[in-house]
């Protein structure tokens, strides 16, 4: 358990503006206690410093003795709030692998989970029905076989790649952007607070760090380095999803990406990931085999039958491409009423899911 003496020097070196983190680790490299860095003599600054770093080292920042009671306040309150610094003994050894390893992060939850074996699932905002399913089927299947699913608690995918994992066995870690005492975004209140109780939330952001878009990327290169491989489930081409990807593969780690239909825009950053080395990956076992898994606890997600002997017909005309009431009216040679009703069905049984424009797409199980 961290002191709050020594809570309050590390807050001060990394919330000092103009001192920047490579300062930070020369100091430390150099005196190793955080809380000693500022009992220096001048000399060693000049030697280690900026002529505008020594000036800012010097400075307590306005709002640091807020900080330091909001900081040592949340940890009081929970035991499972914790601080993890760069060099605790169950620092996760993949991240001290990685360029540029946090100095100290903010924990909820399960601990022990950064010991774990990882994958990370990852994706669009903005996904299409099967590509949500896609995401929950991989995440729940690769949980029970004992991989922890890791992502990045944003809408969409992550979303539904969390809770899949939450319904296995190996659980799930979140790793935002913000501090962890917000919530981005606000939709995912109670899927945080499941990970909490269940999972692990991460952040390297102090508290009361709001939602910032330069924060998101820098957040990217931890949900690669804590992984073992990196699932795309569904990406455009300029997507978050592939910077995570270029980490994964820059730091040693599998890339992995469920291929899509041609002309959807969300299937073309899979595509682009394949060519360029990824592994096209149809099931949850192309994942394990590639990580040399092998578990009989692998769930099978394959769904009963949900519909009479029409309503299969229309699965079976519908494909599985997203396609227009229209069409499926010249296919079938429904009355028009007669087809909406077996489509309003199918859709209560989860078996499609009606898209904007009147359309609609077969949900497939993985």
């Amino acid at each position: 358990m961290i002191e709050r003496k020594e809570l309050a020097a590390w807050l001060r070196l990394l919330e000092t503006p103009g001192l920047g983190l490579e300062a930070v680790r020369r100091l430390l490299a150099r005196i190793g206690s955080p809380e000693a860095v500022f009992d220096l003599p001048g000399p060693v600054y000049q030697e280690l410093l900026t002529p505008k770093q020594q000036q800012a080292i010097q400075q307590t920042p306005p709002h640091l003795p807020a900080l330091i009671t909001r900081t040592w306040d949340w940890l009081q309150n929970d035991p499972t709030r914790q601080i993890l610094l760069l060099g605790d003994a169950d620092y996760p050894e993949p991240l001290l692998q990685t360029a540029d390893p946090p100095l100290l992060l903010y924990l909820q939850g399960r601990r022990e989970l950064l010991g774990k074996p990882a994958v990370a699932i990852v994706g669009s905002r903005s996904p299409t029905p099967q590509g949500r399913d896609n995401a929950e089927a991989f995440a729940l299947a690769l949980s029970q076989a004992g991989l922890t699913i890791i992502s990045g608690l944003a809408m969409g995918i992550d979303g539904a790649a969390h809770r899949g994992a939450l319904r296995g066995m190996a659980s799930t870690i979140a790793i935002v952007g913000t501090g962890l005492d917000q919530t981005y975004p606000q939709r995912h209140q109670a899927l945080a607070q499941e990970i909490a109780s269940q999972g692990l939330l991460i952040s390297e952001y102090s508290l009361g760090m709001p939602a910032l878009a330069q924060n998101f990327p820098r957040r990217n290169r931890l949900i690669a380095g804590l992984s073992r491989g990196c699932l795309v489930v569904e990406a455009a081409l300029q997507s978050g999803s592939l910077i995570t990807a270029r980490l994964a593969s820059e730091a040693g780690r599998e890339v992995f990406a469920i291929p899509g239909n041609i002309h959807s825009g969300l299937s073309h950053g899979c595509h682009a990931l394949i060519r360029q080395g990824a592994k096209l990956v149809e099931n949850p076992t192309d994942v394990l085999e590639e990580l040399s898994i092998f578990s009989p606890a692998i769930v099978e997600t394959t769904a009963a039958p949900v519909c009479n002997r029409e309503q299969q017909r229309l699965l079976d005309l519908m494909g599985f491409d997203p396609v227009a009431m229209d069409e499926l009216l010249e296919r079938g040679g429904w009355p028009a009423a007669l087809l909406s009703a077996h489509l309003l069905e199918l859709e209560l049984a989860g078996a499609v899911a009606r898209l904007p424009g009147q359309h609609f797409q077969r949900r497939a199980t993985v």
